[in-house]
């Protein structure tokens, strides 16, 4: 008997043989972009929020809401029933007194919801260093998903995306308030891919759509930029000249905690850039993906 997804049983024309994705994290930034991205396509798509009140803008768009968390197998197997693909991460939770394993609760629950509710295909926003099981700080949790799901027995799209051209947000309000840029890398002057969330969005629903048949790892890059000339662009934009604060490894974490973070997270983050500055985290995947987006339209959103 041929499974349900099968493509000769696809008709778009007919309700119940449509495809059906379902998205989590649509009030993040990447989730978003999947859910409006496919809703666009006229694909059939339920998305997954744990807040009652924040699912009244995907109704009107013609979205199937689902609201529960994502750390609870059972409504996980429910919202997942009848997918063709679903779109999952591990949101972020700085206040987690055990982040490593809040991000192992969250990924037993979704890959045991994923193999009892036999969804074929799952695309993972992931990221550049889940190769390795540790020395890559909250990445790590991203390999223990990539694992899980590949032990579910689905098609599995691990999207390891760079750097995250967002982040320049956590640097904001020291731009603004104190004039400075703080910077944990090891060169302010060294160039590296940064990728914009609505780039790591797109190429999701598109690998959703595209439904393919075998598992892969996607290295997601963007343009490459310097501490430097993030600096310069973000200065541009709030209209001030920023001077760089080199931080160096012995105060990473004390300045992370001065900047809002708990001891632990900070050592968490600590530890991933540790890993960047040795060199340990690369990309590995099976190809690479170049995202277009540049920064200065991200910094313009985010001031």
């Amino acid at each position: 008997m041929p499974r349900p997804w099968d493509d000769r049983f696809l008709n778009k024309n007919n309700p119940w043989r449509r495809p059906m994705f379902v998205v989590a994290g649509v009030t993040g930034h990447v989730g978003s972009v999947v859910a409006r991205t496919l809703l666009a396509k006229g694909e059939k798509v339920r998305v997954i929020v744990r807040d009652s009140r924040k699912s009244e803008a995907w109704s009107p768009q013609g979205g199937e809401v689902s609201i529960g968390s994502l750390d609870d197998p059972q409504f996980l197997k429910g919202a997942f029933r009848g997918a063709s693909g679903a779109f999952v991460l591990v949101p972020s939770n700085l206040m987690a007194k055990d982040f490593y394993a809040y991000q192992c609760g969250i990924a037993d629950a979704i890959a045991s919801a994923v193999k009892a509710a036999s969804v074929p295909h799952v695309a993972m926003l992931s990221s550049i260093g889940a190769d390795l099981d540790r020395g890559n700080g909250p990445i790590r949790g991203l390999h223990y998903l990539e694992e899980r799901l590949r032990e579910a027995g689905t098609v599995l799209t691990a999207i390891r995306a760079s750097y995250f051209q967002e982040n320049v947000a956590n640097s904001l309000g020291a731009a603004r308030q104190a004039g400075i840029f703080p910077n944990l890398m090891p060169s302010a002057d060294y160039a590296f891919p940064m990728i914009a969330t609505k780039d790591i969005g797109t190429l999701a629903a598109e690998r959703l759509m595209a439904r393919p048949k075998k598992s892969e790892v996607i290295d997601l890059h963007g343009p490459p930029y310097s501490i430097r000339q993030v600096a310069e662009k973000l200065g541009d934009a709030i209209g001030r000249k920023l001077r760089i604060l080199d931080v160096p490894e012995a105060g990473w974490v004390e300045a992370m905690t001065q900047g809002g973070l708990s001891q632990h997270m900070a050592e968490v983050y600590a530890e991933m850039y540790r890993g960047f500055a040795s060199g340990a985290i690369q990309p590995k995947g099976d190809r690479l993906v170049q995202g277009e987006t540049r920064i200065d339209e991200v910094i313009r959103g985010l001031v």
